[in-house]
C-alpha cells in the first residue's frame, strides 16, 4: 500500500488532474446549481428561478425551439452524412480527395461564419436576393428556423460523415457476400446488414452533432431574428440582467445542463446495448457506377460540397470588396485588412497566444493524464477518468458562465483575465486529447516499457524517453485539430472577454452585429485560411490524408 501511495511523479500528476478537475469544472458547476436556487435579493434557497422559466411561454418556448432545431438538424445530418458516406466509401468518385479536405474545412470553421455568409448571400441586402429581386422572384428568408437548419445541417453533416466512413471501412465483405449468396441485395442488403452494423456509429455521430447543434450560439444569434433559443436565452439574460437576475440565467444554464446530460447519457446506455466489434480481414470492395447513376451521384456530391464552401468563398470574396459604411460597392480594396490590422490586432494575436497556450497544457495534461488512467489503474484515476467526461455534456455558453459565477470574487478574482479564457479553452478541448492520447496508449505494449525499466531505466525516465515519444506524433496531430477548434471558440469567450481580451472570433461576431461587414469578412478570411494552413500541418505530422473522429 505504501508503495502504491508514494509520492512519486504520478502521485503530484493524480493530484493536479483531481485539482483542476475540482476548481475549474465541479466547483464551478456547484456555484452555478447553488445560484440557480439562490434568491437574488436575499440569498435564501428558492424554486422561483426554475418556477419563472416555466410558468412565461417566452422563457420556456426557448427549450422547445432549441430541442425542434436541433432534432431536425440531427435528423439531416444524419441521413445527409450517411448517404455522403455510403457513396464515398463504396462508390469511385472523381477528385475524392479534394472533395473530403472541403468536408473537414467546412466542419473545421465556425459556423457563425457560416451564418453570416448566408445573410450576405441571402439577407434583406443579399447578393442572391437583390439579383433575383432584379428578375422579379422573391428569395425566401435566410433568417429565424430555416436559416439555423441551413446553416447548422452544413456545418455538421460532416461528424456524420467522418464517423460512418470509417466505420463502413471496417466491415468484412465476407458479410456482404454471405447476404448476397442467400438472395439479400440492394436496398434490402443495405438496410439489414450494413445499416445495423454501422447503427453505434451512426448514434456517436448524431450525439455530436445534437450537443453542437444545442450548444451554438453563434448562428441563432446571428440569423434567428426572433426565433431565441435556450444559449441565445441564457447569453441575454446573464448579460443583460447580471446585476439582479443573473441567478434566473444560472437557473436557465442549470436547465440546459441537465437536458444534455440526459441525452448523453441515454446515448451511452443505447451504445453500450448495441456496442460491437469488427475485423475487417477483407474491406469492402470499391465499385464504379455507370451511366447516369454516375453523373446524378457525381452531381449530387459535388453540389453538397459547394454549398459547404460557400461560408469560406464568399468571406474571403467580400474581405477585398470596398466598403462605404455597411454597403458594399463597386470595385476592390484592402481598406477592410488596413482597419482590422490597424484596430483589432490585439484581437488577432490573443488567439493564437491564448490558443497556442491552451494547447501546450492540454498536451502535457493530455498525454499525463491519459498515461494514468490506462497504465495506472485505482479509485483515484477512476474518478478522474468520470471528471473527464463533464465537458462533453456543457455547452460553452454555459462553461461561460460557471466560470464567471465561480471566479469573479476574492480570492480567486479570474474573471476579465486572459487566464480564464485560456482556462474554458483547456477545459473544453482536454477531453478530446485525452481520448486519442488513450487509444493511442492501448495500441502500445507495456512490454516496452517493461524493457526500458530492466535496462536501468526509472518508470519517470521510461515515459518521457520511451512512451512519450511513441505517442507523440499521435498526440500532436490531435492537438492540431484541437487548436484548430479553438481558435474558432465562440460560446465561452464571448461571455468571458474584456476589451483587452477580445479574440478573432468574438471581434467577428461583434463586426457583424455592428453591420461592419467588411472587416468581419476580412477577419473570416484570416481565420479560414489559419485552418487551412493547420490542416495542412495536420497532414505533414500525422501522415494521414483524412481525419479521423
Amino acid at each position: 500500500m505504501n508503495k502504491k501511495f508514494q509520492w512519486d511523479f504520478w502521485a503530484w500528476i493524480t493530484l493536479l488532474s483531481i485539482v483542476i478537475f475540482g476548481l475549474f469544472l465541479i466547483y464551478p458547476l456547484f456555484s452555478l446549481f447553488l445560484s440557480a436556487f439562490q434568491d437574488a435579493t436575499t440569498g435564501a434557497f428558492t424554486m422561483e428561478n426554475f418556477t419563472h422559466f416555466f410558468e412565461r411561454k417566452y422563457y420556456y418556448q426557448s427549450m422547445i425551439n432549441s430541442f425542434s432545431v436541433t432534432a431536425c438538424v440531427t435528423v439531416l445530418a444524419v441521413v445527409v452524412g450517411t448517404a455522403l458516406a455510403y457513396f464515398m466509401t463504396l462508390f469511385k468518385v472523381r477528385g475524392k480527395g479534394i472533395v473530403e479536405i472541403c468536408i473537414i474545412i467546412s466542419l473545421l470553421s465556425p459556423p457563425f461564419i457560416g451564418a453570416y455568409s448566408w445573410i450576405l448571400i441571402g439577407g434583406r441586402s443579399g447578393i442572391l436576393t437583390q439579383w433575383l429581386a432584379g428578375m422579379g422572384i422573391e428569395f425566401p428568408s435566410i433568417y429565424g428556423f430555416a436559416g439555423i437548419l441551413l446553416v447548422l445541417t452544413l456545418k455538421l453533416y460532416p461528424f456524420i460523415y467522418l464517423y460512418v466512413a470509417g466505420a463502413m471501412k471496417n466491415i468484412d465483405s465476407a458479410l456482404i457476400e454471405a447476404a448476397e449468396s442467400l438472395g439479400c441485395s440492394g436496398i434490402k442488403k443495405v438496410v439489414t446488414i450494413m445499416l445495423p452494423l454501422i447503427t453505434p456509429t451512426i448514434l456517436a455521430g448524431a450525439l455530436m452533432v445534437f450537443m453542437n447543434a444545442m450548444a451554438d450560439f453563434g448562428t441563432p444569434m446571428l440569423i434567428g431574428e426572433g426565433f431565441n433559443v435556450m444559449p441565445v436565452m441564457i447569453y441575454s439574460e446573464f448579460i443583460n440582467e447580471v446585476g439582479d437576475q443573473a441567478n434566473f440565467a444560472a437557473a436557465m444554464a442549470a436547465i440546459m445542463v441537465l437536458i444534455t446530460s440526459t441525452i448523453f447519457m441515454l446515448q451511452k446506455y443505447v451504445v453500450n446495448k448495441k456496442s460491437f466489434t469488427m475485423s475487417s480481414l477483407r474491406p469492402l470492395p470499391v465499385g464504379e457506377m455507370k451511366g447516369i447513376k454516375n453523373v446524378v451521384m457525381h452531381l449530387c456530391i459535388y453540389l453538397l460540397v459547394a454549398l459547404s464552401m460557400i461560408p469560406q468563398l464568399v468571406v474571403i470574396y467580400t474581405s477585398f470588396l470596398k466598403t462605404n459604411g455597411a454597403i458594399f460597392v463597386d470595385g476592390y480594396s484592402l481598406d477592410s485588412y488596413r482597419t482590422i490590422f490597424g484596430s483589432l490586432g490585439t484581437a488577432i494575436s490573443n488567439t493564437y497566444i491564448f490558443s497556442t497556450a491552451a494547447m501546450a497544457v492540454i498536451v502535457f495534461l493530455g498525454m499525463t493524464v491519459a498515461y494514468l488512467t490506462t497504465r495506472k489503474k485505482s479509485w483515484l484515476t477512476d474518478i478522474i477518468d468520470t471528471l473527464t467526461m463533464f465537458p462533453y455534456i456543457i455547452p460553452g455558453s454555459v462553461l461561460g458562465i460557471t466560470l464567471l459565477l465561480a471566479f469573479n470574487d476574492d480570492p480567486m478574482l479570474l474573471s476579465g483575465t486572459a487566464l480564464i479564457i485560456i482556462i474554458s479553452l483547456v477545459i473544453r478541448r482536454l477531453p478530446y486529447t485525452l481520448r486519442s492520447s488513450s487509444a493511442i496508449l492501448y495500441q502500445l505494449s507495456p512490454s516496452l516499457e517493461e524493457a526500458s525499466i530492466s535496462l536501468g531505466a526509472s518508470p519517470l525516465k521510461t515515459f518521457f524517453k520511451v512512451t512519450a515519444v511513441m505517442m507523440l506524433p499521435g498526440v500532436m496531430s490531435g492537438a492540431i485539430i484541437s487548436w484548430i477548434t479553438a481558435i474558432n471558440e465562440l460560446s465561452s469567450s464571448v461571455i468571458l472577454f474584456t476589451g483587452a481580451t477580445k479574440t478573432m472570433s468574438v471581434a467577428i461576431y461583434t463586426e457583424v452585429i455592428r453591420a461592419s461587414y467588411g472587416t468581419a469578412a476580412a477577419l473570416s478570411t484570416i481565420l479560414t485560411v489559419t485552418t487551412i494552413t493547420a490542416m495542412v500541418i495536420f497532414f505533414k505530422v500525422s501522415g494521414r490524408r483524412d481525419v479521423t473522429l
